[in-house]
């Protein structure tokens, strides 16, 4: 199967470096970052997991929960957060998922389901499509998906940005521009109508006649 944005991230029960999880459960009434590695002890990923555990209370400030995933056992997850608190200074702060049985990859589109064999008999090129970012909401639906190619680190302060412009568009009647940070102007969703802008946001400006800004919602 493959995941869209809209869809119920996928329920699973997992071991994990923080012990076993039902990820629903886990997840709660908060929002979930779940991101992905084709295999532990290597570099890219190795940078990805210390700055992940650096910015983790930008997260727990935006009632984020984090979570891992490399496609290992939990002892060699364990192992491997002693290398990435050497080299990146900080152990990871959240739980690992060990997925050795490409169960979850496969759940999850990363893997196709006719993959074959356990995390042993397979290295990180045969697992590269396992390098995924899923933002998932407090109702489990899937908001956000980023795939990104086993040579290029994942930038956590774009999904940090991106989350805020999540969170804003759920409570407010508004869409982010291109570029937009926190504080920025934003546009008035399309679903709504002048009269009901008006009530909502007072007045705007126009520059043509299908975008209407306002000052970002408090």
């Amino acid at each position: 199967m493959s995941l869209a944005l809209g869809d119920t991230a996928p329920d699973f029960e997992a071991q994990t470096t923080d012990g076993p999880i039902s990820f629903h459960d886990w997840i709660g009434d908060s929002w979930a970052v779940l991101f992905s590695h084709p295999k532990a002890y290597t570099p890219i990923c190795t940078t990805e997991l210390g700055y992940m555990a650096r910015i983790k209370p930008e997260f727990d400030r935006r009632n984020v929960k984090v979570i891992g995933l490399s496609v290992d056992a939990v002892e060699e997850n364990t192992g491997w957060a002693q290398d990435i608190e050497k080299t990146q200074g900080t152990a990871p702060n959240y739980p690992i998922i060990s997925d050795h049985d490409l169960n979850i990859a496969k759940l999850y589109g990363m893997l196709p389901a006719a993959a074959d064999g356990a995390s042993a008999q397979r290295t990180a090129a045969d697992n590269q499509t396992v390098r995924n970012v899923f933002v998932i909401g407090p109702d489990k639906k899937v908001k956000l998906i980023l795939i990104y190619p086993m040579t290029t680190g994942r930038n956590f302060d774009e999904v940090l940005r991106v989350i805020d412009s999540l969170q804003l568009t759920a409570s407010h009647k508004v869409a982010t521009p291109a570029q937009w940070q926190q504080g920025d102007k934003v546009v008035i969703s399309g679903s709504v109508n002048n009269e009901q802008a008006k009530e909502l946001f007072g007045e705007w400006e126009e520059p043509v006649p299908y975008m209407r800004i306002v000052p970002q919602p408090s």
